[in-house]
Parts: C-alpha cells; sequence; structure tokens
C-alpha cells in the first residue's frame, strides 16, 4: 500500500477528520449524562453497518484517508451503540 501526500489525499484526510469528529459531541453527552434515552439505536447500528462497508472499500482500494478515517468511525459508533444499550 502506498501513500503520498497530494491533494486528493489531503482532502480525503480533512473530510475523514470532520466527519469523524461530528460523532464525538454524540459520544461525550452521553458518556456524561448517562443518558441515551433519546439516540436512535436503529440509526447507529445503519451507519455501523455502513461505515463498516466503507472501511471494507477503503482496504479494497489502499486508500488510507478512507482506511483511517472509516476505522476511528467504527469505534466511536460502536462506543455510542454499547452505550445506547447500557444507559438505554
Amino acid at each position: 500500500m502506498e501513500f503520498s501526500i497530494n491533494f486528493n489525499n489531503i482532502i480525503g484526510i480533512v473530510a475523514g477528520i470532520i466527519t469523524t469528529s461530528a460523532l464525538v459531541p454524540q459520544a461525550l453527552k452521553i458518556y456524561r449524562t448517562k443518558s441515551a434515552r433519546d439516540v436512535s439505536l436503529t440509526m447507529f447500528i445503519f451507519m455501523a453497518v455502513g461505515i463498516t462497508l466503507w472501511f471494507v472499500y477503503g482496504v479494497l482500494i489502499k486508500e488510507i484517508p478512507v482506511i483511517l478515517a472509516n476505522s476511528v468511525s467504527l469505534i466511536l459508533i460502536f462506543s455510542i451503540i454499547f452505550m445506547k444499550i447500557r444507559y438505554g
């Protein structure tokens, strides 16, 4: 797998950081309040399936920005799903 810094990769990395970071406030809010009552489990399950497919796609096309962004997103999404189940 070859990775070089070029404009395409910079755009991919920035996009990955922004979209992945969007999950952080939700995860922190659930963790701090110990409440996930208003969080849709179905939505996050669908999101987990979609992000898993994006991750696999990134591996297949050997694109580091796609792999990294989606692996971090999966960690956050599975954390939110876990907290949803735990804190309801």
